[in-house]
């Protein structure tokens, strides 16, 4: 008779790990005393399988800004024990595109903006709010600061700014300076990620193990 495990709520899933076998791996969010956690976990018996689940959580550490569960590998928590659902599957998909041949680091608050030809940088002012700014001629610009601060708010669910469109904030009030870093490569083309993110959703479904051999 098979064994019953409470993994939580998933959140995401990636169907086919073009690093790992193809095998499927999903994330959960559990709810734990101090707070959401989320698990990284697989139904496959393939040997090796712990050690790429292990890869991604340490990926998402790197990446993302999370920090792990003490005693478990793979499972992991922001330090501001807040759940940023949106967020946190970004995260988990980017660590799972990480070619684990390759060194991972975690993204600067930078970026060279190709469509506008401005670098737009992003401050952090330590309490959860990111002020947007981009160099070059004032034409255009602010609304493609603008346009880019969207963007983090739909991937991060971060607010907008009250006092103008150049700056965001995170609702649990603390800095998380490589989640930001890793959503703003995306929120130059926020549409592509949620044209991306509806065709995941439409994927298929985690393997139980008797899929998974």
């Amino acid at each position: 008779m098979g064994e019953t495990v409470d993994l939580g709520r998933r959140v995401e899933l990636v169907p086919m790990d073009p690093h790992f076998l193809n095998i499927s791996i999903a994330l959960y969010r559990q709810d734990a005393g101090e707070g959401p956690q989320y698990l990284v976990h697989s139904y496959s018996r393939r040997q090796g399988t712990r050690q790429r689940l292990e890869f991604v959580a340490k990926a998402m550490v790197l990446l993302g800004g999370l920090e792990p569960v003490a005693g478990e590998s793979l499972q992991i928590r922001f330090p501001c024990r807040t759940e940023h659902p949106l967020a946190c599957r970004r995260v988990f998909l980017e660590a799972c595109k990480l070619d684990p041949s390759q060194p991972g680091s975690s993204r600067p608050l930078h970026i060279l903006d190709r469509k506008s030809n401005r670098t737009i940088t992003v401050s952090s002012r330590n309490d959860g709010s990111y002020l947007l700014a981009a160099d070059g001629e004032e034409p255009d610009k602010a609304s493609r600061i603008a346009a880019v601060a969207n963007g983090l708010a739909k991937l991060g669910q971060m607010q907008l700014g009250a006092s103008g469109s150049d700056f965001v904030q995170l609702a649990c009030g603390q800095p998380h300076d490589a989640l930001v870093g890793l959503l703003l490569v995306r929120a130059l083309n926020v549409r592509a990620v949620l044209r991306e993110e509806e065709m995941a959703a439409a994927r298929g479904v985690l393997s139980a193990p008797s899929a998974q051999k």
